[in-house]
């Protein structure tokens, strides 16, 4: 397992481009694939989860070309998709198999799909219970719960679903299901999730309506392909914002970012904490808002996180949690338990890791409270194999008083590949 020793910095200056958004790239192959005609994909992220999805739909047939700069999707129709001869593989990706599971449960063939160490151990059941219900026959480890699942798709009849969790991935695992069901299929959360799956499904022709904390789909609507722009993954820029925050005499300039509303948790919290962060250059492209965010360095307090805002910002807390070990005083995280079960027990590594950079935290069962320091310790910290645990310990040390040296950091290359020499070019190195 790779380790990387990061150093502090002086500051954090420059204007950057993050990679395109991981879940839009994700969603323009699914749909790209099932559509009718072509579609084209600029600003792809070429992460280790995006591709997988894209082998996924090699290995079913669909002809995908990627020249570097576009990504272009032959689509086969809405049941021109093939059995693969092979498991499919998803890697680390939730996204991907969670996704392909709904996808696949409406198809004529058999599929297997499965990931790595750490994928094999997230929960399936959340979006094989309501397949299932829809008529889906899959069966998989501990009772159809873990991956590997075997997908024998088939004739799917609608439903209405209450999901007990706000997860988009559910969600979209349901909606792609309903363009193969008999009828109109509804989803309903607990509080609205990311909707980059309803603005797209729309962008394609999809039949949807959205309505208070959930949508419909009508099945057997044909789609149409599309010329897509990715925007800047906030979930990549996240690290860069908190890094300009917290790092003295910064001023950073992040560009071309996507702000779609049901992901700016981490805007509206990173200011609530009194951050500077400013909105320029808002547009729209694909369907998706867009903007240049400047970020200069703050001083940040500590605040109550909880709420609606914490599905808006779920992906990001690991390096909120960096921002909160920086702020004066006491910041409180509840309703978060689903950080329990992403790539790691996010709650408790990040709570161990900043102990070991010296800073009071205190686990509880749907969050933490992290008492901020003036500036944190060095120390050797640990990934989990999880992308985002290591990128937000290495924005943490950018302001220890000692190098940190960070385990396992080959999971980056999953979401963000060049990220740790766009970060050495923000420090000045």
């Amino acid at each position: 397992m790779k380790s990387i020793t990061v150093q502090p910095a002086s500051s954090v200056k420059g204007e950057i481009i993050v990679p395109g958004d991981k879940s839009i790239s994700h969603r323009s192959i699914m749909l790209g694939a099932i559509a009718n005609g072509v579609t084209t994909v600029r600003g792809f992220l070429r992460g280790e989860d995006n591709m997988a999805t894209m082998s996924a739909f090699r290995a079913m047939g669909v002809r995908i070309e990627d020249d570097g700069e576009t990504v272009t999707i032959y689509g086969q129709g809405l049941h021109g998709l093939k059995e693969p001869t092979d498991i499919v593989d998803c890697g680390n990706s939730g996204t991907s198999i969670r996704l392909l599971t709904g996808l696949l449960a409406g198809q004529s063939f058999f599929s297997v799909v499965t990931g790595d160490q750490y994928l094999r151990k997230r929960p399936m059941k959340r979006v094989v219970e309501p397949l299932v219900r829809m008529g889906a026959r899959i069966m998989g480890r501990d009772k159809g719960t873990l991956a590997p699942l075997a997908i024998t798709g088939g004739a799917l009849n609608a439903i209405g679903y209450e999901s007990p969790v706000s997860s988009a991935q559910v969600k979209s695992a349901i909606m792609l299901a309903g363009l193969y069901a008999d009828g109109e299929t509804s989803v309903r959360e607990p509080t609205l999730s990311r909707d980059h799956s309803e603005r797209m499904f729309r962008l394609f022709g999809a039949s949807l309506e959205v309505f208070k904390n959930g949508v419909t789909v009508r099945g057997g609507t044909e789609l149409t392909g599309q010329e897509i722009g990715v925007p800047g993954d906030i979930s990549s820029a996240a690290f860069f914002m908190v890094a300009a925050l917290i790092t003295p005499g910064s001023e950073l300039l992040i560009s071309n970012v996507g702000i779609n509303p049901t992901r700016t948790g981490i805007i509206d919290i990173l200011r609530s904490m009194g951050g500077s962060l400013e909105l320029l250059h808002e547009r729209e492209v694909s369907g998706e808002p867009v903007a240049d965010i400047l970020v200069r360095s703050s001083r940040l307090k500590g605040i109550q996180i909880s709420g609606d805002v914490v599905p808006r910002a779920i992906d990001e807390f690991p390096v909120i949690c960096v921002a909160a070990a920086c702020a004066e005083g006491r910041t409180t995280v509840r309703d978060a338990k689903e950080l329990r079960v992403k790539e790691t027990d996010r709650i408790a590594a990040m709570a161990a890791n900043l102990r070991t950079l010296g800073v009071a935290v205190e686990e509880c069962d749907d969050g933490m409270d992290i008492v901020g320091t003036e500036r944190l310790g060095g120390g050797a910290v640990e990934s989990c194999g999880d992308h985002r645990i290591a990128m937000s310990l290495a924005v943490a040390s950018l302001v220890a008083q000692g190098e940190v040296s960070i385990r396992d950091v080959e999971c980056v290359a999953t979401s963000f590949p060049s990220f740790f020499p766009l970060l050495d070019q923000v420090a000045g190195r």
